[in-house]
């Protein structure tokens, strides 16, 4: 393992307000809409799930939104995460190009996820919010929001993604630890988890499922909020702290990036590092290509389409104009199960519909190879949905090799995998496939979608 060369910023240099691409989009993001009327939502609406902040936040077209002085203080607990040149990848592959990595492994949770966890909780504090409910897939989101919820002060109750919650016992523990309570979900606890049970009693569930359970508790009880931690304009905006750190951390290093590359499930780890990086390429015209990268098994961006559909498996969220495989669409158990979602961020979808990012599906089979080599070169063992990232990028590095071009590559490390062994002992083990997505599959969801479709 070669010396990486690592570039911090002090604490008076972290960014004091957080970016939102929403100001800066040549083609603005449709509206979501009522699940039962189909108009464009409206502040009340979102009143029973959200504090007002928050909703503000959700349909601000404002560029730079201030960080509160109590979100700040716990950020710099851990803020800023490293900016790495990673040789020892760079010697390893043998390639001409310059590859970064931003470590968000180094937050209490283990990922990127705090960075939005953080917010959530204290806006929900400061409205006098005493319960949240939320969902899990690989247990990174449900951790992250129990460290904050701890922080000020609030109850926590989490449906986790039944196959991760078999999977990732440790992640569960986490949460025991911050004080949440967790649930295998689909569970007995809830309408939606019970029409789940029936359809499959075996069910491995899916993130649109726990987040059906979670909303229903939330929209059911008065002193009980929902959050969630993905896929939503606020949940984007909050994580846009991770590409204007590292702005300023490819100063230091005197680079600047010809690719951004970060996995997407959601949406938030892809749009933190690559959103405040989009300004460059599309106010400037620099030449960046964005990457975000998906499960083959999951592969909304690649084969989905672009329409409303419920962000859960139920109906029971607003309509959302994003490429989806249908929100009934339960994806096979891989172990990436932060990525295991039917659709993207609104922002996300728009943005490649307009053609300014791309999306490639990779097998996680490359994915656990790659993230074995990370492992080896630079000494962090990446969570499953990292891998997927790194896989990425080492096909971007070979590439260059091939070209003789000297590309800069950056890319977001939005997690460790130190509770995520398991998966590795399955790759040794040769008990890890690769999921051939097919068209049966695809029309199993989109077919039975009734949403409005977009021309």
């Amino acid at each position: 393992m070669d010396k990486q060369k690592k570039f911090l910023l002090e604490e008076k240099d972290l960014p004091k307000q957080w970016y939102n691409i929403q100001a800066d989009m040549p083609n603005p993001m449709l509206p979501p809409l009522h699940p039962a009327t189909k108009q464009p939502v409206g502040p009340e609406d979102l009143a029973p799930l959200f504090p007002m902040e928050l909703i503000k936040q959700e349909v601000s077209k404002e560029r730079w939104i201030d960080i509160p002085e109590e979100v700040l203080d716990v950020y710099k607990s851990w803020r800023s995460t490293p900016l790495v040149r990673a040789t020892g990848l760079e010697k390893l592959l043998d390639t001409p190009a310059k590859i970064y990595f931003k470590n968000e492994g180094v937050s209490p949770a283990g990922s990127h996820k705090p960075n939005t966890a953080v917010a959530q909780a204290y806006y929900n504090m400061k409205e006098g919010v005493k319960k949240i409910t939320t969902e899990t897939g690989a247990g990174q989101w449900g951790s992250a929001l129990a460290f904050a919820t701890q922080k000020f002060g609030i109850d926590l109750e989490v449906f986790m993604v039944k196959i991760s919650f078999d999977q990732k016992p440790y992640r569960k523990l986490m949460m025991n630890t911050w004080g949440a309570k967790v649930h295998p979900s689909p569970t007995n606890l809830t309408e939606s988890g019970r029409k789940a049970l029936e359809e499959d009693p075996n069910s491995p569930g899916s993130l649109g499922i726990a987040i059906s359970e979670a909303v229903e508790v939330a929209a059911t009880h008065d002193d009980t909020k929902y959050s969630l931690g993905s896929v939503l304009n606020h949940v984007l905006l909050h994580q846009s702290i991770i590409g204007l750190e590292a702005i300023k951390q490819m100063e230091m290093a005197g680079d600047f990036p010809d690719i951004v590359i970060a996995p997407l499930g959601g949406g938030s780890n892809f749009a933190g590092i690559s959103f405040p990086f989009l300004p460059y390429k599309i106010n400037e015209g620099k030449d960046i290509r964005f990457i975000a990268v998906e499960p083959a098994s999951c592969p909304k961006l690649t084969k989905g389409e672009f329409r409303y559909d419920f962000g859960d498996s139920v109906g029971m969220t607003p309509l959302i104009p994003m490429y989806t495989l249908g929100h009934n669409f339960v994806p096979a158990p891989i172990h990436a199960g932060g990525l295991r979602y039917h659709g993207a961020s609104a922002l996300a979808s728009q943005l490649l519909k307009d053609g300014l990012i791309e999306a490639v599906a990779l097998q996680q089979l490359e994915c656990f190879d790659a993230g074995v080599k990370f492992a080896n070169a630079e000494g962090i063992i990446p969570a499953p949905e990292s891998t997927h990232g790194i896989a990425a990028v080492i096909r971007e590095a070979n590439k260059a090799k091939e070209e003789g071009v000297a590309k800069t590559i950056l890319f977001n490390l939005s997690g460790h995998g130190h509770f995520d062994m398991a998966a590795y002992q399955d790759y040794f083990d040769g008990k890890l496939k690769d999921h051939h997505f097919t068209d049966a599959e695809l029309h199993v969801g989109l077919d039975k979608l009734d949403t409005p479709t977009i021309d």
